[in-house]
């Protein structure tokens, strides 16, 4: 029982569970989304599913989690630090004001959804519009269970207790799938969005047991005045504001795809909870381990250390994500096709998908360290910089998106040369390339403006052992990559691809090779990522 509500003593321990845990997430994620993918297809009851998610995931975002991300943790951490009963009794009268918050606006919300779902998806019939607002109702009990699930979890991470709290997204997803599993065959798409709430419940309940052995006891608490309620709302807004434009980005995603050929919307998800994987499994891992330890260093003016800490978690994330994202891109038609390969999903799907994942490749790295960034920002208590960054990279995404769907990749040459490059041949829907191509370039653009802020701020963190580091893992795994890409050649004789078995043998010597070869290289490079994983002795 102990090992549940132990404490992570370093940032790559708990980062270490974290992305444990968020592995055994992200592949019960991709069995729901074969299971999704097989029962569907990438058609209008997918399309419709993924659509619905938007209004309820924005009231989630905008109302708890740029208020736990960028506010709660640090300013809890600095009032227990002197004083723990006034600590507790910040974190009740929070947690009963979002409460009341998340209750009246999902009311509202409610209301104005068949107005607001004509903004997700304009492109969408009267038929498929009506049902995405009934199951976008429906959705609309999750942001309340997930709400409170985040200010729990919140608490543990601020002790530093990630183990219950990175096995919450586990059970999200289990309860997705009993939708999907169970709940369709009575309910139609409808079980889809029941799943939803049931998984946002589960998300919540697992969280309790650990809150409270923490020392949490829920008092009744509704105040609007406490100033430590004051300092943490001041901190939310600049990061709700940076959410609402992550969400209009979204909406504005889901909108373009929706007046593309019917599947878009379907494809482009299915693609980018794919390249989510290292992103989710790595950089949202580091960077919600390193959040306490950058907080608590700030705290107590430490500057020089947190700039140490800060320059090996940078290293460290590059060290797995680039890698990892090379592979991907070569083994991209292998792993979609083993994923999604079946029932009513198409070879067509299969190899759309697939080309939207190898463009999503070029910026998992950006995507994997953003977070990151961000999050050192906000242990400083500065939430202004990185919410006016980010914003102007979701800005840009939606200008590079209009762009490139509507003018780019309606030029003859282009697409000839993407169809060539991507084996696309017969394709029709190229234009949805578009999407995934400007999410990686807004992505590298909003990185780079990322570190030059922080590194003015900081007056500098390493910057030079960060660019060499980064030198050696693309070599690194630019080797990996020729190495994976040789060894598909070489074994393809061996095995029937066109079976399940055979690809999953092919693909899985290929990143064997590919995994075995990144490491050689690494170590004739003497990386000193490679030599200090070491980190599960401190747990």
């Amino acid at each position: 029982m102990d090992f549940f509500y132990a404490r992570s003593k370093t940032i790559s321990s708990a980062a270490l569970l974290l992305a444990g845990a968020a592995l055994t997430s992200r592949v019960l994620g991709l069995v729901r989304d074969r299971i999704l993918a097989g029962k569907f297809g990438a058609g209008d009851e997918l399309d419709i599913y993924f659509a619905a998610f938007r209004v309820p995931d924005f009231l989630y975002n905008i109302v708890i989690a740029g208020a736990i991300s960028s506010a709660f943790i640090p300013v809890f951490i600095s009032i227990y630090a002197k004083n723990k009963k006034e600590a507790w009794r910040t974190a009740n009268n929070f947690l009963n004001i979002s409460i009341a918050t998340l209750f009246a606006v999902g009311v509202l919300l409610v209301l104005l959804a068949p107005f607001l779902i004509r903004f997700v998806a304009p492109g969408f019939d009267e038929p498929k519009m009506a049902t995405t607002v009934a199951m976008t109702r429906i959705m609309f009990l999750s942001p309340l269970f997930l709400g409170l699930s985040a200010i729990l979890g919140a608490i543990l991470n601020s002790f530093r207790r990630f183990f219950i709290y990175a096995l919450a997204p586990v059970f999200y997803n289990l309860g997705i799938i009993f939708g999907a599993v169970v709940l369709v065959d009575s309910m139609g798409v409808y079980g889809l969005a029941l799943g939803v709430v049931i998984g946002s419940f589960l998300h919540f309940i697992i969280q309790v047991p650990s809150t409270f052995f923490s020392g949490f006891t829920w008092q009744r608490i509704f105040d609007f005045g406490d100033k430590h309620f004051q300092k943490i709302f001041f901190l939310m807004v600049p990061r709700a504001l940076g959410l609402v434009m992550f969400q209009i980005n979204l909406w504005v995603i889901t909108a373009i795809a929706s007046v593309l050929p019917s599947g878009s919307i379907s494809i482009f998800n299915l693609a980018n909870h794919l390249q989510f994987l290292p992103i989710g499994i790595i950089g949202y891992s580091f960077a919600t381990a390193a959040m306490p330890t950058f907080a608590k260093s700030v705290s107590r003016e430490k500057d020089k250390l947190f700039c140490v800490q800060f320059t090996k978690t940078v290293r460290m994330v590059l060290f797995f994500v680039v890698p990892m994202s090379v592979l991907m891109f070569v083994l991209r038609a292998h792993i979609v096709r083993l994923i999604f390969g079946s029932g009513e999903f198409s070879w067509d799907d299969t190899r759309l998908t697939a080309a939207v994942l190898g463009i999503f490749c070029f910026g998992i790295f950006a995507h994997s360290l953003i977070p990151l960034l961000s999050k050192a920002f906000y242990a400083m208590q500065n939430t202004k910089t990185p919410v006016f960054i980010n914003s102007a990279g979701f800005l840009i995404n939606i200008a590079l998106s209009m762009f490139f769907v509507f003018a780019l990749f309606k030029n003859s040459s282009v697409v000839l040369f993407v169809s060539d490059f991507l084996d696309m041949e017969g394709i029709e829907n190229i234009a949805l390339l578009g999407l995934p191509l400007a999410f990686s370039v807004a992505g590298v653009i909003n990185l780079a403006i990322l570190f030059l802020a922080l590194k003015k701020n900081m007056g500098g963190f390493g910057g030079v052992s960060i660019y060499l580091t980064s030198a050696k893992i693309l070599g690194a795994s630019l080797g990996a990559g020729l190495a994976a890409y040789g060894i598909l050649f070489l074994v393809e004789p061996l095995f029937y691809t066109d079976t399940a078995l055979g690809l999953l043998f092919q693909a899985g010597i290929a990143a064997t090779i590919g995994a075995l070869a990144y490491i050689l290289i690494m170590a004739i490079f003497r990386s000193q990522e490679l030599a200090s994983i070491h980190f599960i002795d401190n747990f």
